[in-house]
């Protein structure tokens, strides 16, 4: 078979649509409630991925879902019960204002102090953001 022949079989042979996958999606909160607790059991997991600090996203979401908690060990134990469509969009909510870069949409990016201001500065395209801790 010569070259021509196989460009042709090859260009037959591709499907008409191509799927892109991101490399990076928001995680999805995994759990349970106990009695009238919820549990997050990969609470460690979310943290791992956005690559921030434990404490901050901790006070962050139990600000936004207006309830005490407490880690425990790799779950976070929340003090009532909240729905998971609740928590997923808190997570989501922390992604867009604390991890993911408002100029290119990556995750590539670094919390940094300049002049007593925050920022959100991306390491993948160079552009910044003022934040509020």
């Amino acid at each position: 078979m010569d070259y021509e022949k196989m460009l042709e079989k090859g260009i037959k042979e591709l499907p008409e649509t191509v799927a892109v996958a991101e490399r990076f999606e928001v995680p999805k909160a995994r759990g349970h409630i106990q009695g009238n607790k919820t549990v997050i059991t990969n609470f460690n997991n979310i943290i791992d991925l956005f690559r921030r600090d434990k404490d901050h996203f901790l006070k962050f979401l139990l600000k936004e879902l207006a309830t005490p908690g407490n880690l425990d060990g790799p779950r976070l134990v929340l003090g009532r019960k909240v729905s998971a469509a609740l928590i997923n969009q808190k997570i989501q909510q922390y992604a867009d204002n604390y991890v993911l870069c408002a100029g290119c949409g990556k995750p590539d990016t670094q919390i940094i102090e300049k002049e007593g201001e925050t920022y959100l500065k991306c390491t993948a395209c160079g552009s910044q953001k003022k934040i509020k801790l």
